[in-house]
């Protein structure tokens, strides 16, 4: 199975960002974001084998963070991959919340992307087309509260990602 942990938004965050994915797609083409897929990744193990998801859980329930809030303040476009994203800065609780539950996988023989390529964004629209050579709008800032995490099985369908969460793990 292929999984991820991720922040995922409180419904108004999530709805502002679904507007501006509307919105950026409009403006610029391509694929926007549905409201319900729209999260903040904060480490990758990809593919998993079934039985060690038990470990995974156990590794992710290890990780000790604090509660904080993220800022959404800006949108950035990665031309090759041709998405258009918003971000927020790397908060000290953030970097240390994913500091922690990637060691805590590496501890339990779990594969993920490393720390130093962590850029803190959620996709709003994928496949876009003009965004790569206009300048993209202001954005926010748009306070989110981050209280818990989560692990999230990705499948991909014809009508786009679709995620499940698997597990929540409260920072605390």
């Amino acid at each position: 199975m292929r999984l991820f942990f991720a922040l995922w938004p409180p419904e108004p965050v999530a709805r502002a960002l679904a507007c501006a994915a509307r919105a950026l797609a409009r403006s610029f083409g391509g694929r926007a974001a549905r409201r319900e897929t729209i999260h903040l990744t904060l480490a990758f193990p990809g593919e998993v084998a079934d039985e060690r998801l038990p470990e995974v859980i156990a590794a992710a329930r290890r990780v000790r963070a604090e509660p904080f809030e993220l800022l959404v303040d800006r949108l950035g476009v990665w031309r090759r991959q041709r998405l258009i994203w918003a971000g927020c800065p790397v908060a000290p609780p953030l970097r240390a919340l994913v500091l922690d539950l990637r060691e805590r996988l590496r501890a339990a023989e779990v594969a993920c992307d490393e720390p130093q390529r962590f850029v803190p964004h959620l996709t709003l629209v994928r496949k876009a087309g003009d965004a790569a050579s206009a300048e993209l709008p202001a954005f926010g800032p748009l306070p989110w509260p981050c209280g818990n995490f989560a692990l999230v099985r990705s499948r991909r369908t014809e009508a786009g990602p679709d995620y499940l969460v698997v597990a929540e793990f409260p920072c605390a």
